[in-house]
């Protein structure tokens, strides 16, 4: 269950609503494996574990891509809106990949509604996402996630 649910009718009324941090996730070597396969990149700092131990981050690390796509079971666990039809992912704004999550490493989101403004039979609302590394002072992912909500 997320941490907020809301009506669509409050919705546009949310510009500035921190929604949290949603539980860490540990980034495995098998969903580094699985993400290189469904996607081609099989670059061996992702994929290697000993020929990685000797490469620039020490052990292998996470695709960005991959990082940055948790941003949709994370937003899930956060945030929600009831009284629509259809719910999109619509984009993202300004990503970037800050720090390297490697093997092992568990990671988790800080969300906070920037923006919210009506679109033709809906709503969309613009999210500041922080994908933070336990541990870490530098996050891994910093990105602003865009979502529409259809009535």
């Amino acid at each position: 269950m997320p941490n907020l649910v809301v009506d669509f009718d409050k919705l546009l009324t949310l510009s500035g609503t921190d929604l949290g941090v949603t539980e860490y996730v540990e980034i495995t070597q098998e969903q580094i494996n699985k993400f290189a396969d469904a996607t081609g990149d099989d670059q061996w700092i992702h994929v290697d574990p000993e020929r990685a131990k000797d490469g620039p981050f020490g052990a292998p690390i996470a695709h960005g891509f991959l990082t940055l796509s948790l941003i949709i079971p994370f937003w899930g666990e956060l945030f929600d809106v009831d009284g629509v039809t259809t719910k999109v992912n619509y984009g993202l704004d300004k990503v970037r990949f800050t720090s390297p999550v490697k093997v092992g490493s568990r990671i988790r989101m800080q969300a906070t509604i920037a923006e919210v403004t009506e679109v033709k039979g809906g709503a969309q609302i613009k999210v500041a996402s922080t994908i933070e590394i336990e541990g870490q002072e530098r996050p891994a992912v910093v990105a602003e996630f865009l979502a529409r909500f259809y009535k």
